[in-house]
Formats: C-alpha cells, sequence, structure tokens
C-alpha cells in the first residue's frame, strides 16, 4: 500500500510496527514480524539512512520511528509532483501523436458516434475533462439529452471551466427551462438567445466537438460526429462565435449586484431578469407561466420599468436597455 512513497512490502510491515511500538530491535522483529535476523538488521539499516526511523537507545540498537506526516508526508508531495509532471508530458505526447497521426490521416479528424448512449457519453466525458472552456448552441427538442439533465456542467463551474451558451428562443418556453438558465448563469454560465440556430453544437477548449447529424429526434438512433482541431472545427467555432456576437444577453445577479453599468441601473434582479428574457423575444404568456406569476403581473412589471426607461413602446425600452446598457 505504502509502495508508492518507497517502502517495499517488508519496510511497510516494519514502519507500521514501529508506528504502534515506542521502539523495536532485531529481536523484537524476528518474534513479531517472523524475520530471520540479517533480514531485519538490513532493514532497520536501510530504514534509518533513509531517514524512516532514528535511534533510540545510545548503543544504536534501538529505532523509533520518525511522524508519518514528516517522512512519508513529503514523499507523498514529491511523488504528487512528479505523476502531475508525467500528466502533463503525457498530455502534450498525446497531442503530438494525434496531430501527426491527423496529418498522415485525415479521416482521425472526425468520427461518427452512432448512437444516443455514445453521444450522451461523450458529452459528459468532454465537460467531465473540460480545462477551460465550454461553447454550446442549444436548439429546441433536444435530440440526446435535455439541458436539464446535464449534471456536468455545475460541476464543471464550480472548478473555473467557462461556459457560453446561445438559446434558440423557443427552447426557453419549455417547461423547466428558464428556471434552469437562471440557475446556470448564477454559478457562472454565460448564457444568450437568438430566434432561430440552424445546428446544434458543443465545443470543449476549442480541440475537440460534437456536432449532431440530424436535426430533430425520429424513430431511428441519432448520430453524430465528434470533430477534432483542424480548419473544420475552426470553422464551427465561428460559427458560434458568429451566433454569440449577435445573440441577446440572459444574465440574472443572484443578489442584486450588475455588471458592467450596473451603478445606473434601477432594476433588481427579477426584474432585470424578465427584461432580458422579454429582449430575448419569450412571449408574455410563457413568461409568466415560467414565473408562476400572471400574464397581469408581467404586464404590470413591464410597464414599471418602461416607465423607469422613461420608455412609451416595448421598442424603446429595448433600445434603452441597450443604450444603458442594463443588459
Amino acid at each position: 500500500m505504502l509502495e508508492s512513497v518507497g517502502l517495499d512490502p517488508v519496510e511497510e510491515r516494519v514502519y507500521r510496527f514501529l508506528v504502534t511500538t515506542a521502539e523495536t530491535d532485531v529481536t523484537d522483529l524476528m518474534g513479531k514480524l517472523d524475520l530471520d535476523a540479517e533480514t531485519a538488521e538490513t532493514v532497520l539499516v536501510s530504514m534509518r539512512d533513509r531517514g524512516l526511523i532514528r535511534e533510540a537507545s545510545p548503543d544504536g540498537r534501538r529505532f523509533t520511528a520518525v511522524a508519518p506526516e514528516i517522512v512519508l508526508g513529503s514523499r507523498l508531495l514529491h511523488h504528487q509532483q512528479s505523476l502531475d509532471w508525467a500528466r502533463r508530458e503525457v498530455e502534450q505526447l498525446s497531442e503530438e501523436y494525434r496531430g501527426n497521426a491527423r496529418r498522415r490521416d485525415a479521416g482521425r479528424l472526425v468520427e461518427v458516434l452512432p448512437n444516443r448512449l455514445a453521444i450522451r457519453e461523450q458529452l459528459y466525458h468532454m465537460q467531465a475533462n473540460a480545462r477551460e472552456e465550454v461553447l454550446s448552441l442549444c436548439k429546441v427538442r433536444a435530440i440526446v439529452m435535455p439541458a436539464t439533465d446535464n449534471d456536468e456542467e455545475p460541476a464543471a463551474l464550480l472548478r473555473g471551466v467557462a461556459y457560453r451558451v446561445v438559446y434558440e428562443r423557443d427552447l426557453l418556453e419549455e417547461p423547466g427551462m428558464q428556471a434552469n438558465v437562471a440557475y446556470g448563469v448564477k454559478l457562472g454560465e454565460q448564457a444568450r438567445a437568438v430566434h432561430r440556430l440552424p445546428v446544434r453544437l458543443t465545443v470543449v477548449d476549442r480541440e475537440i466537438g460534437v456536432l449532431p447529424l440530424v436535426q430533430e429526434a425520429g424513430i431511428s438512433e441519432p448520430t453524430a460526429a465528434l470533430v477534432r482541431s483542424g480548419q473544420l472545427l475552426d470553422a464551427l467555432i465561428a460559427l458560434f462565435e458568429g451566433y454569440w456576437d449577435r445573440a441577446t444577453p440572459l444574465r440574472v445577479a443572484e443578489d442584486g449586484a450588475l455588471t458592467e453599468g450596473a451603478q445606473t441601473c434601477p432594476l433588481n434582479s427579477d426584474d432585470l431578469y424578465l427584461l432580458s428574457l422579454l429582449v430575448a423575444g419569450v412571449a408574455d404568456k410563457s413568461i409568466a407561466t415560467q414565473l408562476g406569476i400572471s400574464q397581469r403581473t408581467v404586464q404590470r412589471r413591464l410597464s414599471h420599468i418602461m416607465e423607469l426607461a422613461g420608455a412609451q413602446t416595448r421598442m424603446q425600452l429595448a433600445w434603452h436597455a441597450a443604450r444603458e446598457r442594463w443588459l
């Protein structure tokens, strides 16, 4: 069990014995651990020379254990540092191997995921191993898994992975989606909405992406393309960035604090979220249903927001919100 910190099985038995015993000598080890005299002597001298134990008597025949957190803790830290270095080397070698393999065989750039299970497992794996960023285009009517089932995103956000997600507006009208998006935004997701998206897409760390090859779920199993680094992935990332730039931000502040321009915004977090849904094109009826309030309440709150903005129409309200950078 302690081989990883440099103890062989016999040394581990001796060290464990010493941890539970004040001190020991060759005779004790022969009797308690059933070791012969030569083995006991060799092990004690070796462990002493390596700082695992120290002499406990003037004649140097009896020994006691050095505290585990001192002798083994430092060894464990060094071992962990060596593993981290080796892991980075393996990652670099793997990337070089994949790059050379792709240059030799273009077929390695794209792999077909043949069914729903394979796509789902790949999406989980990609997010679980994401280091920096996840980009997603989310269309209405999921074909692999609903956004509400994506348990990997909260865990990734909490460990510092950035998420940028563009949602189709109709998707925000599906049951539970507005609450799900708000939860993600509170954890750090950057969310935006557009009227229509051409494809579903997930890209992780700008190195690998999944692009479903069917638009709607049907009787047959869905398939998807697993796209690795190359010009095709660069084109998909450019497609994402194009829709991201013209999408409408969806923001909600957990404690009422806003980002840039927050000092002049008179809206609380609830009204700001309602406004972001309105500007994204979500209908009043859907907003009311998802927020659990009446349509009349939605209209009353919008009238209050328009009054604060000095706007006579919703178009003027959207223009004012953009100009004042409320969103």
